[in-house]
Parts: C-alpha cells; structure tokens; sequence
C-alpha cells in the first residue's frame, strides 16, 4: 500500500524546503522526502552564510527570482520571528583593466549594474579609491578597480532559511519525512510512484530538488547534462576586527583575469572572530556519494597563499573550520526549472550551478505555481531543459 499524496517534494535543502512551504501554504496535500534530516551538511545549503545580490550579474532573467525571494524571506522572519537575511550590503571588484569572468559571464561588474539600472535596484559605482576610503578591510587596491556596490545585497542564513520554511510547512500541513532514501522515480498512466528506503508514495506530481543526487535519480538526460563539482569553504581567525564595521558588506573580488582568479566572502557575524572566504573549481567532479568531505590542510593554506593573503585586513592563516561541499553545474551554469522530457509528472529544480541559494524561496513559489496552476507568474524558459538539445 502507497502513501499517498497531491504532491510529492523529493530533497528537502534549499529548493525543495521552499517547495514544499509554497506547496502547503496553497493547501495541497504534500509530503516531502529527504535522504538525511534537514538542515544538514552533506548537500549544498550549510555553512552558515550564503551571498544574496538582487541585481544578478548572470542574468537579468534571474532578478525577479531574487526580488521574491527577499520578499518571501521578509515574510518568513514575520511569521517565526527569527531573523535570515542580513542586508549588510554587497561589493562586486574587478580590476579596471582587461577582461574578466565570473560564473562563466564576462565582465560581471557591467552585467551587475545593468541589471541594476534594468530593474531599478538601488546601487554605486565605485572606483578602487573610494572602496579603499569606505571599506579599509580591502587592502593592496590598485585604485583604478571597477566595483559595483547594492546596499540592499548582503548574505542570508542557508540553515535558518531552510528550517523556517520546513516548519512553516509542517504548520500548514505538510507531512515531513526524513532519513528517507529515494531508489526509483517511476511516471504510471496519470500519476507517479516513488520507491524508498520507507516504502512505496505516490502523488499526482513530483518536484525533484535533490541538487547533487538529481542526475541518478533522474537519468536521462540528466545524467549527461549534471556534473557535481567540490568546493570548499574556509573560515580563518582574525587577529585585528577593527578594519570590519558592523555594517560591512560581504564580497566578491575578481583580482584576475578567469573564473578561478577570485574570492568571495563575509564580513565576520557578531562577536565572532573569523572570518569566512572561498573561490571555486571545475576541473575536478564527483559525485554526492563519492565525495571526499574532508578538508586537507593544505587546502586551506594554498587558498590563503593565493587568494588572501595581502587583501583582507586583520586575517591570518590559521584555520579556524573549513568544510567540503557541491555545486551541481549544467553546461552554462545556468538553472534548470522544467518538466523532465520523458515524465511529463516530474518536475526538476535545480541544478543551480554555485548561485542558487540567493534565488530559492522564489523558486520554490515557481515550482508550487507550476504544479498547482500549470504556469508561472515568473517565465521559467530561460531555464528550460530543452536549452541543451
């Protein structure tokens, strides 16, 4: 005998959380399945903090995703009081000369100011000058650095976010079940089967949000089209906090020319004397399962050596934590928010290729709008599967 339901929600992080909060707030009977017990730390939502820009330098066609999601954060701390975007502010550097790539797009300083401009999003240029003057933590500027600063960026609480929406749903009447592994996703005539670890579900419609688990449990073409990159996140002790304000902005600070020649980070939480920063790598893929969670000392100290060291104020090389985990990246980095091509039932969230997190509660209403009204208030064809046929 199947467990059955309206809707089915299968990965329960950044996506499928809000899923599954979107889902039960229209009054759909839904449960949401997921291999561990979210919040948890071997996916792609932990760390404690997630960059959030609405003036979306990848795309404007990501920028009402972003706009909604602040929206909904906004709504989320009404109703449990808790606190998940810190609009602290956001900086995005590159140097004022020659060409430069971030997440595979050129020039994402220009990209970032005109989305901006596109959709009204309050915003400065800046020159290296004025953000050494303004921010003293920046150190070693050239001074003619091109800089795009959006007072309304700053970062959000990934493990927060996803537990807010997780217990709204569940208040709303969503059935939650965790330590929950999917083994088959099966379309039948006018509804699907899903087979775990728990035993058989079934539901009209499934949401698939399993970001690095996706591509085995969707198979075709997902399996092609998916690759599972490692990254890793690095918090290093501070000796001298005095160069960080309260009020300053979390980073992104391209200093050369490639997607690999920068760094991104945080300004250290109060009271904390850390300071968290990372970059990202696409040489190297594995897989959910055959990740090596484990972070090697050198690591940390490689990224200090070429990335930290001489830039940020205050910070030394000693490791305070450091922690492993995955991008799930598409051909053009881009999103993938479709029906799969061979079970019209099944709908696929994710991959989110490294900037998905800042645009989840959006998607999630996306996704909800999808399965219960058949269409989106938000187009969803920039991110169609069909894009890489």
């Amino acid at each position: 005998m199947s467990e059955r339901a309206d809707f089915l929600v299968i990965g329960l992080g950044a996506m499928g959380s809000a899923a599954l909060y979107q889902l039960a707030k229209r009054g759909a009977k839904v449960i949401g399945l997921d291999r561990f017990a979210p919040p948890h730390t071997m996916g792609s939502s932990h760390g404690e903090t997630r960059i959030t820009r609405q003036a979306v330098g990848e795309g404007r066609d990501y920028v009402p995703l972003v706009l909604d999601t602040h929206r909904i954060w906004r709504e989320l701390e009404a109703d449990t009081g808790d606190t998940l975007l810190n609009a602290c502010g956001v900086l995005v550097m590159a140097p004022g000369v020659g060409e430069t790539s971030h997440h595979g797009k050129p020039d994402f300083v220009a990209r970032s100011q005109e989305a901006a401009r596109r959709f009204d999003i309050p915003h400065e240029m800046l020159d290296g000058r004025e953000v050494a003057r303004r921010f003293p933590q920046f150190l070693n500027l050239e001074g003619n650095e091109k800089a795009y600063f959006e007072p309304g960026g700053g970062f959000v609480y990934p493990e927060r976010c996803i537990k807010a929406q997780l217990t709204r749903a569940a208040q709303l009447g969503a059935t939650i079940r965790t330590d929950v592994e999917v083994l088959s996703i099966v379309q039948d005539g006018d509804g699907v089967r899903v087979e775990t670890s728990a035993g058989a579900f079934a539901a009209d419609r499934v949401v698939v949000s399993a970001g690095s688990w996706n591509a085995a449990l969707l198979g075709q073409p997902f399996d092609r089209l998916l690759t599972v990159n490692r990254q890793v996140l690095h918090w290093y002790e501070l000796e001298d906090t005095s160069s960080y304000r309260t009020d300053a902005p979390v980073f992104i600070w391209m200093h050369g020319a490639t997607d690999v020649d920068y760094l991104y980070g945080f300004p250290p939480l109060p009271g904390d004397r850390r300071l968290k920063v990372a970059t990202e790598q696409y040489k190297t893929s594995t897989t959910a399962d055959t990740l090596d969670r484990t972070v090697d000392p050198a690591e940390s100290a490689e990224m200090y050596r070429r990335h930290v060291a001489g830039r940020l104020a205050g910070t030394t090389p000693r490791v305070a934590q450091a922690a492993a985990c995955l991008y799930t990246v598409t051909p053009d980095r881009g999103f993938i928010i479709d029906w799969h091509p061979h079970q019209d039932r099944v709908l696929v969230v994710s991959a989110c290729s490294g900037h998905g997190f800042k645009h989840s509660a959006g998607i999630g209403r996306v996704a909800a709008e999808l399965l219960t009204e058949g269409r989106s208030g938000i187009p969803t064809t920039p991110f169609s599967v069909r894009r890489f046929h």
